[in-house]
């Protein structure tokens, strides 16, 4: 079924109660976002995985809040008929409710979201409370929790053992009991996933806990093949890392063969008439010129 032009929560939550699944990717930029929001995608998590795949970081917590909320805008402005999830990253809620609240109502304000993630338990469950009561929706992401890693010495699944399935069912039930109008369920096994969609009035979903939840999510740089390695429950569908590599390599050839300029013959006249050849001038020989009209400006 075709995606609808103006996606919203609703929409989401009616898409649940009809069993139709709904896609999700991470999102980083308007001109992505345009192209995802052509593609059909729902909705576009604007993940603190930015800290990696945009920033370099070798962690998610080292995601900046101001720098996030600058790219959740720009998601949203590329993409303004599409539910965008911005990710509040490590801190920016953890310390106190009263700052926990304000910067995830800057998220709705300057970053232009139309809900936030939090990674919690149920502990977390009094301060989803008075977001909602502020008028914020939030994702109540459970299960592998990325922002805990140092915890553990690294990424690892969760909910492997009967008790610990047991705690992380009991936190996706006190979150949105709470108020959170959406679940996300990460890297657990696909009985626990089905068991907390079973228990659950609001969307689910999931990154590798299995097929069965109302949404999918991946981080785009998995999906298109730009990830040296990807985590086990990513499957790339594209080799986009090697091809961005073939059209640069292609365009170092051209600049140096002086290849440079519209492939189409110009019409005859003396505008067109080329210049004589020229050497490249060194930086002693180069002079100042005025700055072109370009989109770099």
């Amino acid at each position: 079924m075709a995606t609808p032009d103006r996606v919203t929560i609703k929409t989401l939550r009616r898409m649940a109660q009809e069993g139709r699944p709904f896609a999700c990717l991470t999102c980083y930029d308007a001109t992505t976002a345009r192209w995802l929001a052509r593609a059909g995608v729902h909705v576009l998590l604007v993940g603190d995985t930015a800290a990696e795949v945009i920033l370099g970081f070798d962690r998610t917590i080292d995601m900046p809040l101001d720098v996030l909320l600058a790219l959740t805008a720009g998601v949203k402005r590329g993409a303004p008929g599409r539910v965008v999830m911005g990710d509040m990253p490590f801190m920016s809620y953890q310390a106190d409710d009263a700052s926990a609240i304000r910067n995830a109502g800057r998220f709705l304000t300057e970053g232009l979201a139309d809900i936030v993630k939090i990674e919690a338990d149920a502990s977390f469950a009094p301060l989803i409370e008075k977001m909602t009561r502020a008028g914020i929706p939030v994702c109540a992401h459970v299960g592998s929790r990325p922002q805990r890693a140092a915890l553990t010495g690294g990424y690892a699944g969760a909910g492997r053992s009967p008790a610990e399935a047991d705690a992380i069912a009991r936190d996706a039930a006190a979150l949105e009991a709470a108020g959170a109008v959406m679940l996300l369920v990460e890297a657990v096994p696909e009985a626990l996933a089905s068991r907390i969609i079973a228990q659950s009035g609001v969307p689910v979903i999931g990154i590798g806990a299995g097929s069965g939840c109302h949404g999918q999510v991946l981080v785009l740089q998995d999906l298109l093949g730009m990830t040296e390695t990807p985590p086990v429950f990513a499957e790339a569908v594209a080799s986009l890392g090697p091809a961005i590599q073939a059209a640069a390599s292609e365009w170092v050839r051209r600049v140096d063969a002086r290849q440079i300029g519209p492939s189409r013959p110009a019409q005859p006249g003396p505008e067109n008439t080329p210049p004589p050849p020229a050497t490249t001038p060194t930086l002693k020989d180069a002079k100042p010129s005025a700055p072109p009209h370009s989109r770099n400006r």
